[in-house]
């Protein structure tokens, strides 16, 4: 059973997830945790304490949850199943619906703004981890930047979410083209090491 403070949190994620940013006051906040609305200010000392409380707090625990199918990833292959995964889990649990609010109100709110990009960097140390270990001995290892595709990826995750709310059906096909591309950088990984240094060859030229 979550504390007075725990129980503030979780209600205030909730809020977020289903009220957006504009809705999310103390009075909802504390209805949705079920205690009096003095305690929101008892407890964090005003909404926007609160916020970034709670962002922190969801954006860890989520994290948390998948720590470990992202240290078991050993391809890319195995990246493209668990985005599958993570994106089907987002749609039901519209998590990153609340990371969206909070970059909305961060525009007008340096305090929220930098939570949430704290939030997204998360996100962003398991990718990048996950990405420099797949593309380790691959044609593709000296030419990506896996910090900078590590934070598009993350930025996908969230415009994609975003996107399916007012066009589901482009948000797939969107989806889908990222996948397919993983999967073509699936497939230079299972090239013969000949056809492989042909590649590294070309990339290597082409940066010129």
């Amino acid at each position: 059973m979550p504390d007075t403070r725990g129980k503030l949190l979780v209600g205030a994620l909730e809020t977020l997830r289903t009220r957006g940013i504009a809705g999310t006051s103390a009075r909802a906040v504390a209805s949705a945790a079920g205690v009096n609305q003095a305690l929101v200010f008892y407890h964090f000392g005003s909404m926007d304490d609160l916020l970034v409380a709670a962002l922190e707090h969801g954006a860890e625990e989520q994290v948390a949850r998948y720590r470990g199918r992202f240290e078991r990833v050993s391809s890319i292959g195995g990246l493209v199943e668990l985005s599958r995964a993570l994106r089907a889990d987002e749609e039901a649990e519209r998590n990153m619906t609340v990371i969206a609010q909070l970059l909305a109100g961060g525009r007008a709110n340096p305090k929220l703004a930098a939570a949430t990009a704290r939030g997204l960097d998360l996100w962003v140390a398991e990718l990048r981890t996950v990405l420099r270990r797949v593309l380790t001995g691959t044609p593709l290892a000296e030419f990506v930047d896996t910090d900078g595709l590590a934070r598009a990826l993350a930025a996908s995750f969230l415009g994609l979410d975003l996107y399916g709310g007012v066009d589901e059906a482009s948000a797939r096909r969107a989806t889908a083209a990222l996948e397919q591309f993983a999967v073509l950088m699936s497939a230079l990984d299972d090239l013969g090491p000949v056809v492989r240094r042909a590649v590294r060859t070309r990339l290597r030229r082409a940066g010129r």
